[in-house]
């Protein structure tokens, strides 16, 4: 049972929302019915939450207007992008309004349900109770300024509305008042033992699920309200709340039920949902973004404990933020990259393939096009669409169709053991969520399939021995179909054409994950047809301007005209640089001198206290502490480069220019392959050999498009001389 985080239908999904939980469910389920499983796969809209009244009101139309519209353009970005559901519902419907009703009361008979007063938010101009995401201020855990009155955006904490510091009513600006009110609660204090107990034995969740759950329950469970002064939403069967709604966290997650309840309606099978829902080898597998993490593995198994009878969740694969200059994608700030956009420009299973390269399974990820261009050019184009067109271009020229494989070499072998193991570790990766381990397997038999196809030549080996050539040919084939295989949950729509281009008529669904170990069938090959065409990008770095270079400090005196100041003489090769700097409080002249330093060598002069200053010196300040930059195993002279980029510029640049630069530092916290996972303001990702064995040591990190660049000497890195904190910026 494969079920998706339900969006609001106040707006069009972005590609965070297509990283953060759709694309990966849509993976899963498609390696799972590839190996023979029996998978269901359901989401909907959830219409009933308040930024869908917030955006009527805004737009002065009935709630229904706005989540009808949402919900048919989700559903055709949905469709566009291959995202399989079996069923996409929507939680205003009649079979999902009287599930909630029955699951409601199903638990109310069970004893988890009571009558309270609560105080609510009321607006003394609007003259109403406020939802709670009505209601906006700053976060009393995180400071925030715009946090919700039921969770915070940016720490995920989940709120109420008295918890916020300046709160005021999103509508008019007003300041709340708080009164009483009636209600339904959740009993949910009542279950934090077994649900305890219960995190505790899932020892497969990911680190960071668990992590963040067991911190929310060591907090203690409270009972929640689970009705509303509303008029949209899902009506309460309790004589004396015709006025009130259904809080749509208690509802939206019934979808999950309800939708599979429909799904079975529909094809005509009505007991089919009793089948994932309580028969207890059905496995239940959550896809969603962190924010949403208490609601499905706290809230939404107590909801199914007090139900008693219907399967716990077995995995909640919880992705975290995708990240865009610096602040996460978010549809209520209208910051991101939205998918109509994204879909008129890009072919499908070319988003489907960078997002899978870059999931944000463990740590937030930055986004930036310059990285979008270069793996889907480098990678996808490259690498993998070039070798499928190169051996099926091949063939079909001189064959028309499959080669037989007629004698053996170790070689042959080892690319026949070598498709199994992709299979395997693929098989591996997947059946535990490792997305982006799966697709980084998938990627090295497209390497290996390149090295196979060029070792032996077959444009040579033809002329030489053409039984020989046969098998290699079959052998390569049969790495373009296993990759076709392989590659059909991340690429979909691209495998079947490469499919269809080996000659194969039934579908690839039809073969299964196993087919890929077998030889290839006698098939007529089709001419192939080119799969992608390489997007154009002109970079344009915004270090562009830069001179930065190594610099030795041979001499230091008091600045004459100031307590705070040295003046410094810097030798830069051939060059003496005077340099008035600020680092008086911080460093003694015997810790400076012949220290080898990073200065901005073409900087315009300046008179400072009287005294010329030609360039200037960098160093990191996190706020509390400065620290000079050091090179590693570099001369004074030396151009500094980035990502070895090494930038020619013309001109003298002022400082305000140099300050439109971001400049960080970073800390390796772990070499994951042939990439350095960096820690700043958040974590990114690095390669560059001058960072193999460099855990734990700092760096310093240079943006363009928001895609780090690592600064550096042509054989060392640059650092700070002392600690300071990942994130410092540089001055």
């Amino acid at each position: 049972m494969v079920c998706v985080a339900w969006p609001y239908a106040d707006g069009p999904v972005h590609l965070g929302h297509i990283m953060g939980a759709y694309l990966p469910a849509d993976i899963f389920k498609r390696y799972h019915k590839m190996i023979g499983n029996e998978v269901l796969m359901v989401s909907g809209s959830d219409e009933h939450g308040t930024p869908i009244t917030i955006q009527a009101e805004k737009e002065n139309v009935h709630p229904s207007v706005i989540s009808e519209k949402y919900h048919r353009i989700n559903e055709e970005i949905f469709n566009k992008m291959n995202i399989d559901f079996d069923i996409y519902s929507r939680t205003s419907s009649d079979e999902h309004k009287r599930i909630v009703k029955d699951f409601l009361l199903k638990i109310y008979e069970n004893g988890y349900i009571y009558e309270n007063t609560m105080i609510s938010p009321f607006c003394p101009n609007c003259k109403r109770f406020l939802p709670d995401r009505y209601v906006e201020g700053t976060c009393p855990y995180c400071g925030y300024p715009k946090a919700r009155g039921d969770q915070c955006e940016n720490c995920g904490r989940t709120l109420d509305p008295q918890e916020l510091i300046n709160p005021h009513c999103r509508i008019c600006g007003a300041t709340p008042e708080f009164k009483e009110t009636k209600h339904l609660f959740f009993k949910l204090s009542e279950l934090e033992k077994p649900l305890n107990e219960w995190v505790k034995s899932n020892t497969h969740w990911r680190d960071n699920v668990k992590n963040y759950t067991q911190k929310f329950i060591e907090g203690g469970l409270k009972d929640r309200p689970i009705t509303r002064d509303l008029d949209w939403g899902v009506e309460v069967p309790f004589p004396g709340y015709e006025n009130k709604r259904i809080y749509v966290w208690f509802e939206a997650v019934i979808g999950y039920l309800s939708a599979t309840i429909a799904y079975s309606k529909k094809i005509n099978n009505e007991n089919l949902w009793e089948l994932y829902w309580k028969d207890k080898n059905t496995k239940h597998y959550y896809f969603i973004g962190k924010d949403n993490i208490p609601f499905h593995t706290i809230i939404w198994p107590g909801m199914l404990m007090a139900h008693g009878d219907l399967n716990l969740p077995y995995d909640v694969p919880a992705n975290e933020y995708l990240i865009l200059k610096g602040m996460k994608f978010s549809k209520s700030a209208a910051h991101g990259i939205f998918m109509p956009e994204m879909l008129k420009l890009y072919d499908p299973d070319m988003i489907r393939f960078y997002a899978s390269m870059n999931l944000p399974e463990n740590h937030d990820t930055e986004f930036s096009w310059n990285d979008f261009y270069n793996i889907v050019n480098s990678e996808l184009i490259d690498k993998y669409a070039n070798f499928v067109h190169r051996v099926l271009k091949f063939v079909y020229n001189k064959y028309k169709s499959v080669p037989p494989a007629l004698e053996f070499d170790d070689n042959d072998y080892d690319a026949i053991k070598m498709i199994t193991k992709t299979g395997e570790e693929m098989s591996k990766f997947l059946s535990k969520v490792e997305i982006k381990n799966a697709i980084k397997s998938f990627m090295n038999l497209v390497y290996y399939g390149n090295y196979y196809f060029d070792k032996f030549a077959p444009w040579d080996l033809c002329k030489k021995d053409e039984k020989k050539c046969q098998t290699k040919l079959h052998i390569s084939l049969m790495i373009v179909k296993a990759l076709a295989i392989y590659g059909y949950p991340f690429i979909p729509s691209t495998s079947k054409k490469v499919w269809n281009m080996l000659g194969y008529i039934d579908p690839i669904e039809k073969y299964g994950w196993v087919e890929a170990i077998n030889p290839m069938e006698p098939n007529n090959i089709k001419e192939p047809v080119i799969l992608f065409k390489k997007l154009e990008i002109k970079e344009e770095y915004e270090f562009k301007d830069l001179d930065i270079r190594v610099g030795k400090i041979i001499e230091i005196k008091d600045h004459p005209n100031a307590d705070k100041l040295y003046l410094l003489k810097v030798k830069v090769g051939e060059d003496i640089r005077n340099i008035v700097a600020g680092l008086k409080k911080y460093y003694s002249k015997d810790e400076l001198l012949n220290k080898n330093i990073i200065i901005l060598y073409n900087l315009e002069e300046a008179k400072i206290r009287e005294e010329i200053s030609s360039g200037m010196l960098l160093a990191a300040d996190d706020g509390n502490n400065v620290s000079i930059l050091v090179p590693e195993n570099a001369e004074d002279g030396e151009k500094v480069l980035f990502n070895n980029i090494e930038t020619n510029p013309n001109k003298k640049i002022n400082i305000k220019e140099f300050q439109k630069v971001r400049i960080e530092i970073g800390k390796i916290k772990e070499i994951e392959n042939e990439y350095a996972i960096v820690e700043s303001k958040i974590t990114y990702k690095i390669k560059s050999d001058l960072l193999n064995n460099k855990v734990n040591e700092y760096v310093v990190l240079v943006f363009s498009n928001n895609k780090p660049y690592l600064m550096h000497t042509k054989n060392g890195i640059i650092k700070p001389l002392k600690d300071v904190s990942p994130g410092a910026r540089i001055r």
